[in-house]
């Protein structure tokens, strides 16, 4: 048994390597909380150490379960069964732990939360299972418990050397949750403890873009991207996502294309799908605004071929579908549509709503929409606006949804006028 950074017990039999298991471990937890690029380098070190590490194992797992790929997944199970073999000798908080991994692994998310928020209440101290709550949370589009797992463990983290961590999950929560100044004025104490802290940095950036500060956003963003360099891809890339966001808001279209070059695209995992999805979003809210893109899309569209049949997450499946009916990818189109359905008809009933009612028929709206079918666009959208958190996604990545429907409105209405005049002129 050690003793983590943040004073919670962890089982372990290799007790000759003690001091180095804890160094690893410490490690590992300041790498996740931090979105570092060395948590899956620290966490491997620890289970190099001591492989019969229940807990170690889940967080493998886990960190594995969040890349949201059939590749990692295998990994991620693999690690999962050494977890599950060890875990009766595991304290109650390791065990709780694994149940929540094993819970996501197969799909029962509501499951997962219910142990995350078991360990909120009784072993508060555990900023990593905290985390993974806001992380369910947020792919269901569930903003107030996403601040309440949060806010909840504070008083007993005063004293915890991750608190700034704490602070910059709470600061995101409140934004999402709309209270502005409050979310403002906890990522700036997030900040002022420490100034590497991106994830602070990237609450703050979603409220200047509420707010509507685009120079602002572009100043606060850009003067803290050194400290992003040892950030993991998914961070890096979507800290320099929110950067060009602003330069789009100015209309300086020329910089966010670089921005894509360089960074958000430029500076992806390819096989990322999240690094996927903010090379997407990018791209469309490009296009919405009427910039020519060249041929980006198909160089970005051969890296989705192994997402065709995942469905990990519904808020991922709208951007890739989009994505490859702009490239022309038409096989793979029809591919991912019948593979889809598919998996949504095969769900429980808990889950079959938001796949069958909602991602299936925006799926097709998205693919009517790259072909100009603005009244098939306006038709699958429409009745399914107001439900469309559901699929995930933070705020300011819902907006696009509703861009795209937008320009599909008006340019179904400009079209009925332009048939309107022809006939009139016709007659």
């Amino acid at each position: 048994m050690i003793i983590d950074a943040q004073g919670l017990a962890v089982t372990t039999t290799r007790t000759d390597f003690s001091s180095q298991l804890r160094t690893e471990l410490d490690r590992f937890i300041d790498q996740a909380l931090y979105y570092g690029n060395q948590a899956e380098a620290a966490i491997l070190q620890v289970l190099a150490l001591d492989p019969t590490c229940a807990i170690a194992q889940a967080y493998a797992a886990a960190y594995y379960l969040s890349q949201e790929t059939a590749i990692a997944r295998q990994t991620a199970m693999h690690h999962l069964k050494v977890a599950e073999r060890y875990a009766a000798t595991a304290t109650e908080r390791e065990q709780w732990y694994i149940r929540a991994i094993s819970a996501w692994a197969v799909g029962a998310i509501s499951e997962a939360i219910n142990l995350h928020e078991a360990i909120a209440e009784n072993y508060p101290q555990d900023l990593i299972s905290v985390q993974q709550g806001q992380y369910h949370y947020f792919y269901r589009g569930e903003s107030d418990p996403l601040l309440k797992i949060a806010e909840k463990v504070l008083p007993a983290n005063t004293n915890n050397p991750h608190l700034y961590y704490l602070y910059g999950m709470i600061a995101f929560g409140l934004e999402q949750c709309g209270d502005l100044d409050r979310a403002m004025q906890t990522g700036l104490q997030a900040i002022s403890l420490n100034r590497f802290d991106p994830w602070a940095q990237h609450a703050i950036a979603h409220i200047l873009e509420e707010q509507n500060r685009p120079e602002d956003g572009i100043l606060w963003m850009e003067s803290h991207s050194d400290t992003w360099e040892q950030c993991n891809s998914m961070l890096y890339t979507h800290n320099w996502w929110h950067v060009a966001l602003y330069y789009l808001a100015l209309g300086n279209h020329q910089k966010v294309l670089e921005l894509y070059d360089q960074k958000v695209w430029g500076r992806a995992n390819p096989s990322s799908s999240k690094d996927q999805v903010g090379a997407i979003a990018t791209l469309l809210r490009l296009e919405v605004q009427g910039v020519d893109v060249g041929k980006r899309w198909q160089a970005l569209a051969p890296h989705l071929g192994s997402r065709l049949h995942e469905h990990a997450l519904p808020f991922q499946d709208l951007h890739y579908i989009y994505a490859l009916a702009r490239a022309g990818y038409t096989d793979w189109v029809n591919e991912f549509l019948q593979s889809l359905t598919s998996h949504a008809q095969q769900l429980p009933a808990t889950s079959q709503f938001t796949w069958l009612q909602i991602v299936l028929p925006v799926a097709k709206g998205l693919v009517a929409y790259t072909q100009q079918d603005w009244s098939t666009t306006v038709s699958a959208m429409q009745p399914r606006l107001s439900y469309l958190h559901t699929v995930g996604g933070s705020r300011t990545q819902q907006k696009m949804f509703g861009q795209i429907y937008q320009q599909a409105v008006l340019r179904n209405q400009s079209g009925k006028v332009r048939q309107l005049w022809r006939t009139v002129k016709a007659g």
